[in-house]
């Protein structure tokens, strides 16, 4: 319904003074889409933007004119979707390859170069070995997505022009200063990490770890997660699996520990970046309550997104009444 809404109400021209800087976030990064809607409906459309992590690939649907076709897919993924993305490894530097990601994504979007965008974008990477953050402006779109959204220990890096590249949430989670690099004069920037500390674990009361496809578990992403990790570690011990997605409260699992971790270094490094580089409106989708990798959620996180906008009405219109 909102795609088609928006299909048929003019929408105003880029703006390329305004800079639309697109912070990480995984699963809650969808709340990107429902910002971007809400901005253009009051008017205000970025002529820049920038992403870090799934930040890039919501900028990419945006720069490239296929928000709508990305908000379509986005709200008709389930778990069974998002379990299949996953083609697990023990090797190489993480647990997914992502190369089903990036093959679905190449179906998907169009095989563009960043340059050939319509509206210029900015990637945010991580060079592993020297811990610089990466900018990529020109280069295939797809690869720059790829780097960006390698979350270290769940997605395997990227080798790139002789580097190993990783999120670039592990050094610019709110990418401001590149927006600025690109020539915006005002930045909204959109902040997923500002509520997350310590909310990162999962509620789930389980004991142990499903050995088989239980009725009871078909909704449930984590128990179908389970069952794709020991299908691909091929009969390794099954306690490596309960390590791997936790036990419960008493016990979290690496994707606990891991989720729990980075969110902690990107809620200090987000508030020490803007200290230092402030944009000129900061729009904080409330999402705490999901967990990483619940993409199935989609619809929670584009409502948040909208509403975050709504609240920042005033401050938006104050801070864009002269540009």
């Amino acid at each position: 319904m909102g795609a088609q809404m928006r299909q048929g109400r003019k929408q105003p021209p880029p703006d390329p003074r305004i800079g639309l800087a697109l912070g990480s976030g995984a699963a809650r990064g969808w709340a990107h889409i429902g910002v971007i809607n809400a901005l253009t409906e009051l008017g205000i459309r970025p002529g820049i933007v920038t992403g870090t992590s799934v930040g890039s690939l919501v900028g990419a649907g945006y720069a490239s004119g296929q928000l709508d076709q990305l908000e379509s897919w986005v709200r008709g993924l389930d778990w069974m979707d998002i379990v299949g993305f996953f083609d697990v490894t023990l090797l190489g530097g993480g647990l997914i390859q992502g190369e089903k990601l990036l093959d679905y994504m190449r179906a998907k979007m169009k095989p563009v170069a960043l340059e050939e965008l319509d509206i210029p974008l900015g990637i945010v990477a991580t060079d592993l070995n020297s811990g610089r953050e990466v900018w990529f402006r020109e280069g295939p779109l797809l690869e720059a997505i790829r780097a960006s959204i390698a979350l270290p220990g769940l997605f395997t890096p990227v080798r790139h022009e002789g580097r190993w590249l990783v999120d670039g949430g592990l050094v610019d989670p709110v990418p401001v200063s590149l927006c600025r690099a690109m020539g915006a004069e005002t930045v909204i920037a959109v902040n997923l990490n500002g509520d997350i500390v310590g909310k990162h674990f999962s509620a789930r009361k389980r004991q142990q770890m499903p050995t088989e496809a239980d009725p009871d578990d078909e909704d449930d992403l984590w128990a179908s997660m389970s069952r794709q990790f020991r299908r691909g570690l091929s009969g390794q011990n099954s306690e490596l699996l309960a390590k791997l997605i936790g036990r419960g409260e008493a016990s979290p699992g690496l994707f606990d520990v891991m989720a729990g971790s980075i969110n902690i270094m990107q809620d200090r490094i987000t508030r020490s970046r803007m200290a230092g580089d402030p944009p000129e409106v900061v729009i904080a989708p409330r999402l705490a309550q999901l967990k990483p990798l619940e993409f199935d959620q989609a619809a929670i996180a584009i409502a948040e997104g909208r509403a975050a906008v709504e609240r920042m009405r005033p401050a938006l219109a104050a801070v864009l009444e002269d540009v």
